[in-house]
């Protein structure tokens, strides 16, 4: 009997199609059979460039026993978490609630036949061991428990059903204003790692807000100590492993604190939040290698992870079933060819010094072990024949198989992509067609007939609806777009869609992500990427200054909702925390005709207070306004710099 995967759209759940599991997909016929049947239901929630997702499928799901139990005494079901993230939400949300802590990918429940969840992990050993209960062991239990009817099991379940209910209100108020910068600057230094930048010593992630966050306050209230957190980590980044130097484009995160050894899946979202922080880094510090970088990804993500202007959403780690195996350098092979193609072999080993590919390697496995293989790293000035090198890198990576693409194309995802471009494209012009031709692609994709949709195959058709993630990243990408063009259209479609948001999400100062089959509240914590409360937020600010101050309001009464565990934990709420410092200082606006606006428009780009817009008006005179006035007229000889700087 076959698994019931084969006609889906998804491509991770295209990957399991040929599992031993007799998977289906999420659909009301699973349910009613485990209904029917009396059969406990077991869910598994991953996605197509998940390390442990692949290690569990191979060692449980194509493993013959145990996917005979689960084919006999459950009813299984496989659900891509980039495709449905308000199922994964809920169940994230079952995660946390069981276990006391958050859980991740592979996310693995089982529920009981009418499907009230019970057990919520996340990878799961086929054998046990230690503390720590195998796969094989879990499901005898569990088949056993819900055969014979078992009475604590089946209370359990029915009263964590009522736990998962969404909260309606906060439990308290607490006042926004600017000592939370002094706290959030306390918590990003504690936890700084003075010698290789970032946060944390282990299993670093890149926090892009974070390091977004401490670029405004240093801009603003003129911080050395938060210039030097973000330079030096974003010095650090950049030197190979994490961002790769040959291909271009960030992993996802490092497994060891020089940020060497990354899980080498690349995802749209990181690429599209690196090419932003970097582009802005460059704009107020002129360091050139930043914004080198963003061109770089920049070309990396047009060329390899997007087709007809849309973006993919991932590509994977593995290549041939080993992680890492695109992208490592054996010493032997390397040396080779590089002295088949026109080095020397003394000039081959100085280059390789420099690129640390060496005999040993620098590559170690999630043991411990070396095997041979290097990552290539460049912790110094640029050597005599790099880009020569680098060539040859790349010629030697093109005939090895390239990491499996997910090419699912996800709203909110392209959307941040597009506002990354529309960004660099003020400091570099070639890109701003490119971000023009992108957007206009996406709209036609995924916003049909006014209903905006959260995803689609690149040769399929949207079939589900956006959730506010999907609203909040086109909405900011919207009025990035404005900012860059002057188009008022793009303007006008991001109030729509603002609006739209509002009336489905939105009940007095509390978002929800999604409201349809599942009702679960919106993040304001940045996990992968910012939480869609703050994004909106975000939007919401830029409507108040740009179209209707009723925006701004809205989203004070949000920020406000959220204010206790912001103004106490603001480091876990970066974005939101930078939206909250946003409100206290407020946006300035350079309202004028598109005659005087284009005059500024060099001048305007470069200036160094980061919560600026500028607005297409009809009249005459050219100003420069705040949130509920304006302070100035200006001319076209003005002193943008000086006349800004008397406002602040």
């Amino acid at each position: 009997m076959p698994n019931f995967l084969s006609n889906e759209d998804s491509p991770y759940l295209q990957q399991h199609k040929d599992n031993l599991v007799h998977w289906y997909p999420w659909c009301d016929e699973a349910f009613l059979k485990a209904k029917k049947e009396n059969k406990p239901i077991f869910i598994s929630i991953g996605y197509s460039a998940c390390h442990w997702c692949h290690v569990m499928e191979h060692e449980v799901f194509e493993n013959r026993t145990l996917a005979q139990k689960l084919n006999k005494d459950f009813i299984c079901i496989k659900v891509d978490r980039e495709e449905r993230p308000d199922i994964d939400k809920f169940y994230q949300e079952l995660h946390r609630l069981l276990n006391q802590r958050s859980g991740g990918w592979p996310i693995s429940v089982f529920s009981t036949p009418d499907n009230k969840p019970f057990f919520a992990g996340t990878y799961i050993p086929a054998i046990s061991k230690q503390d720590m209960i195998g796969f094989g062991d879990l499901i005898n239990m569990i088949a056993l428990k819900i055969s014979e009817n078992d009475s604590f099991l089946l209370d359990n379940a029915h009263a964590i059903q009522k736990h998962l209910k969404p909260s309606s209100h906060p439990s308290q108020v607490a006042h926004i204003d600017e000592r939370m910068v002094q706290i959030f600057l306390k918590q990003s230094h504690d936890s700084f790692d003075e010698n290789f930048g970032g946060f944390g010593s282990s299993l670093k992630f890149p926090q892009t807000s974070t390091l977004k966050s401490l670029l405004d306050i240093a801009l603003i209230n003129k911080d050395d100590t938060a210039m030097h957190i973000l330079t030096h980590t974003l010095d650090s980044m950049v030197q190979g492993g994490l961002y790769d130097r040959v291909d271009s484009g960030f992993c996802r995160y490092s497994r060891s604190n020089n940020w060497l050894i990354p899980h080498f899946e690349k995802m749209t979202y990181d690429n599209a939040l690196f090419i932003e922080l970097y582009t802005l880094a460059y704009k107020h510090t002129k360091n050139q290698a930043y914004l080198d970088i963003a061109k770089e990804t920049s070309i990396f993500m047009l060329e390899k992870m997007s087709h007809n202007k849309l973006f993919y959403s991932s590509s994977d780690a593995y290549s041939d079933g080993v992680e890492g195996k695109y992208f490592l350098f054996n010493y032997d092979e390397t040396m080779r060819y590089f002295k088949q193609h026109g080095f020397k072999e003394d000039e081959a080993i100085e280059i390789f010094s420099h690129l640390h590919i060496t005999p040993v390697g620098n590559f170690s496995d999630e043991n411990g072990f070396f095997h041979g293989s290097s990552i290539i790293r460049l912790e110094a000035d640029v050597p005599k024949g790099y880009d020569k090198a680098i060539k040859l890198l790349k010629e030697i990576r093109s005939s090895r198989q390239y990491p499996f693409i997910d090419k699912k194309i996800i709203t909110a995802w392209n959307a941040m992509m597009v506002k990354s471009l529309f960004i660099l494209s003020n400091h570099e012009a070639y890109f701003k067609e490119i971000a023009i031709k992108h957007l206009e692609a996406l709209l036609n994709k995924l916003y049909k007939d006014k209903h905006l949709f959260h995803t689609a195959i690149i040769t399929g058709q949207a079939k589900i609806d956006a959730f506010l993630e999907d609203y909040a990243y086109l909405c900011t990408a919207l009025i990035e777009a404005y900012q860059s063009t002057l188009d008022r259209q793009y303007l006008q479609l991001a109030q729509e869609l603002a609006d739209k948001a509002l009336n489905e999400f939105f009940e007095a100062g509390k978002w929800f992500f999604s409201k349809d089959e599942f009702v679960t509240d919106a993040d304001i914590a940045d996990s992968s990427y910012p939480g869609s409360v703050s994004v909106i937020i975000d939007a919401l600010l830029s409507l108040g200054v740009l179209i209707d101050v009723r925006y701004r309001n809205l989203a004070f009464m949000s920020l406000e909702y959220y204010s206790a565990q912001l103004v106490t934990r603001p480091i876990h709420y970066p974005y939101l925390f930078n939206q909250a410092f946003r409100y206290i200082k407020e946006d300035r606006i350079i309202k004028g005709n598109e005659k005087a606006l284009h005059s500024l428009q060099d001048a305007y780009f470069e200036l160094h207070y980061p919560f600026m817009h500028r607005d297409l008006r009809t009249e005459a005179e050219t100003l420069l306004c705040g949130v509920q006035s304006c302070f100035t007229t200006l001319k076209d000889d003005s002193d943008l710099v000086k006349e800004l700087n008397k406002t602040l």
